[in-house]
């Protein structure tokens, strides 16, 4: 079926839906939680978002032919992954910013200390969940490790280290994209590998997504450093113009809005490409590069 931007839309939503309602399920802590740390990770997770992440792993494990409950548990540890770095980047250690969807900031709530736990809890829980809830054990295994390569020291955190400080590079393109492959481009890519793992996919589908999702990881950095330059801090939810304000490297400053603009059409295409060996399966993963190349916020 061809995927408009209407019937996208409503996948989206509906799938959003279902993942709150799972995250909500997944932060009822009980009384051993404290009550304040339990506020603080609510917070942060259940503000509005696009869960683009967890969408990402629902679409590819249908695009294999799984079953999209048995891939919901990866689905919300990837958001609660996702959720513990937005919390982090934003510390005033970090990127120091005051708004996050469309919601102060989580230590701006509840103070550093607490922002810093609810991260780490968020975390710790996302891990649980891969362990607990994913089956069989042979791909909760799986689920576990690709989640925490990831996260760990050589993608995600290693991403935001270089972003706090790139160091010095003769080709400072080169440098800013292999910020973003880990930073943003690596979750990205979890994302669809615990989808596939969830559905048990062969290597060859698995193959396509990861190439796919690296290529979709640059469209969304691009974009988003796009947004930071021409969005409106109301509709995005946070803070506009704060990338040229701190003097980082980003696709505009480098290349120009133009410029940038071509570089993501033409990652968006060759996006679309690598999933042949899943088509017709892939079309709303199609639809959905090109959602992330348009969007406004």
């Amino acid at each position: 079926m061809i995927q408009t931007a209407e019937t996208l839309e409503q996948y989206f939503a509906e799938a959003r839906r279902q993942i709150d309602a799972a995250l909500s399920a997944y932060l009822e802590l009980g009384p051993d939680c404290p009550q304040l740390l339990a506020e603080a990770m609510r917070h942060s997770v259940l503000a509005p978002a696009k869960r683009l992440r967890p969408v990402l792993v629902l679409m590819a494990c249908e695009a294999c032919g799984g079953d999209l409950a048995r891939a919901m548990p990866a689905a919300c540890a990837v958001e609660l992954v996702h959720t513990y770095s937005l919390i982090h980047d934003d510390l005033p250690a970090m990127d120091d910013d005051d708004l996050r969807r469309g919601r102060p900031t989580c230590h701006k709530v509840y103070g550093e200390a607490m922002a810093i736990l609810a991260g780490d809890a968020l975390l710790a829980r996302a891990f649980e969940i891969l362990a607990r809830d994913i089956e069989p054990a042979q791909t909760a295994a799986r689920c576990v490790a690709t989640l925490a390569e990831a996260a760990g020291p050589t993608r995600l955190v290693a991403g935001q280290a270089d972003d706090l400080q790139p160091g010095e590079s003769d080709d400072r393109l080169k440098l800013l994209e292999a910020i973003h492959a880990r930073k943003t481009g690596a979750l990205l890519c979890a994302s669809l590998e615990l989808g596939a793992l969830c559905a048990g996919a062969d290597d060859a589908r698995r193959l396509a997504l990861a190439a796919y999702g690296r290529r979709l990881g640059m469209v969304f950095q691009i974009t988003d450093d796009l947004l930071d330059v021409r969005g409106e801090e109301q509709a995005l939810g946070k803070r506009v113009g704060k990338d040229a304000d701190r003097g980082k490297l980003t696709f505009p400053g480098l290349l120009g809005v133009e410029a940038s603009l071509q570089e993501a059409t033409a990652l968006t295409a060759e996006a679309c490409e690598q999933l042949a060996p899943l088509a017709p399966a892939a079309e709303r993963l199609k639809a959905l590069a090109h959602y992330v190349l348009e969007r406004d916020r």
